[in-house]
């Protein structure tokens, strides 16, 4: 089984999960700090539109006892682009762009491979795979089909703020015209 990443995704062993963080499994579900959770048997993904996000997610990680790099490798959790893959080096962790559907769309996906690798390439466990995605994610409204990456040196003057949601800000993306989501910064 493989995880969906989209945005920037916090990828987290499970193993991990039930043996140091404070209250195991159903503590990090409840901890959840958005709808974006997905999961399998191995791994454990929350994405987040915004570096800063990101690293406060990390930081709540490390406080409830797991480990996020030693040597710079990642321990218990990796940070994942959706355009690039793990953005440290991660040799639990494969990454790969695969088809979604019938449409022909493509998904990033990564999944638990502790496995020999012999060979350059993308390495699998199993011939087939199936996808884990959070509650109600369909592709066609999805990031997977509508990328959009503003760099942090555009944001000023191409997002203009528009309105908090939920605990998401919204903002108008002055180039496309569409509106672009980030979580509500502390």
């Amino acid at each position: 089984m493989a995880v969906l990443v989209e945005a920037i995704s916090v990828v987290v062993r499970r193993d991990a999960i039930n043996a140091k963080y404070r209250g195991g499994w159903s503590a990090y579900v409840e901890d959840a700090p958005n709808v974006t959770l997905c999961y399998d048997d191995d791994l454990a993904r929350i994405g987040f539109m915004m570096p800063w996000e990101t690293e406060v997610f990390i930081n709540r990680l490390t406080e409830h006892g797991l480990i996020f790099l030693a040597d710079n490798k990642a321990q218990d959790i990796a940070v994942v682009d959706q355009q690039v893959g793990p953005l440290t080096e991660c040799d639990w962790l494969e990454f790969a762009k695969i088809s979604h559907g019938e449409s022909g769309g493509k998904v990033s996906a990564c999944w638990l491979f502790e496995g020999p690798r012999t060979a350059y390439g993308v390495h699998f466990s199993s011939k087939t795979m199936n996808l884990a995605v959070p509650p109600g994610w369909e592709f066609e409204d999805s990031l997977s089909h509508d990328f959009t990456f503003v760099p942090n040196e555009e944001i000023e003057g191409r997002l203009q703020f528009l309105r908090t949601e939920n605990g998401v800000n919204v903002y108008l993306d002055r180039e496309t015209g569409e509106e672009v989501f980030g979580g509500e910064q502390p």
